[in-house]
């Protein structure tokens, strides 16, 4: 079954620091309060990670004295994901910046609608669908990146009877199609440990979409083979961003190039403190 024209998100470790390759500003939405409290940093993880995936960012982001919370995607589909993020989003106090990786953004996107702490939106070699748009139909819009070619399904059963069907990373693929900056010693434990994503969240479809009327970032890696960075830079430009960024990652930019990515962060926050 040719599964979607999608690219996943990944998984974890630390990186190595790079220099931004290119960056563009823009107009963006509504700002902060001036000397307004500083923001916890949310980070959301995508799809075959655990929110290990951020540990190089939220290492710096916490030397320089920043709050930060990573909590577990469930990666069940954008209905049960977004409504738990939600939820989490709800037990934070003050004003958030909500930064997501890949299949995270559709999460952010979604978790953040109606919620006024949420004064930033963070994307990492994300997906950013419209309401009513879904992964696989966004995707459509582009050349299919390498990642396509290297998924798998695994069924599965849960304890109630009802069934579904996971989807993976080849393991063996796993270096070549989206973390081809790390080290094959690194990546090697990533495809072995990785989470799978169900296959419904392929195709399921946004009902909100909170990039419509917050402050975006983006970050593009322009060697990303899991999504087309076209894509990326796409959702940016739909999206109004008030900067993008281009580095050249891989699809892992938050485990590669970790300083890069707290540096797209930093800026979304330090934008808010001075509004």
């Amino acid at each position: 079954m040719n599964i979607v024209r999608w690219g996943a998100a990944f998984l974890a470790v630390s990186g190595t620091t790079s220099v931004l390759a290119a960056v563009t500003v823009q107009a963006g939405g509504p700002s902060g309060d001036p000397g307004g409290e500083k923001p916890t940093i949310v980070l959301v993880h995508g799809a075959f990670a655990d929110a290990s995936s951020w540990n190089g960012v939220v290492e710096r982001l916490q030397k320089n004295g920043y709050r930060v919370a990573a909590p577990a995607n469930p990666l069940r589909g954008i209905p049960q994901d977004s409504t738990y993020l939600a939820s989490f989003l709800k037990s934070v106090k003050g004003p958030i910046v909500l930064a997501g990786h890949s299949y995270g953004g559709e999460v952010i996107s979604q978790a953040a609608v109606g919620n006024d702490n949420v004064k930033a939106l963070v994307y990492i070699n994300a997906i950013m669908p419209d309401v009513g748009e879904s992964f696989s139909s966004l995707s459509a819009k582009f050349a299919p990146p390498e990642l396509t070619t290297a998924l798998k399904q695994v069924p599965f059963r849960n304890g109630d009877g009802t069934t579904g069907t996971d989807v993976y990373v080849q393991p063996d693929r796993l270096h070549t199609v989206f973390a081809a900056d790390l080290p094959t010693s690194q990546t090697d434990v990533l495809a072995a440990t990785q989470r799978p994503i169900a296959l419904s969240a392929f195709t399921d479809k946004l009902t909100g979409a909170a990039w419509r009327n917050k402050p975006v970032y983006a970050l593009v890696g322009k060697q990303d083979r899991a999504i087309n960075p076209s894509l990326e830079r796409f959702e940016a430009k739909r999206a109004n961003a008030r900067k993008t960024v281009e580095i050249d990652s891989s699809h892992v930019s938050l485990v590669s190039q970790p300083q890069a990515v707290k540096n797209l962060i930093v800026d979304a926050v330090e934008d808010y403190m001075r509004k």
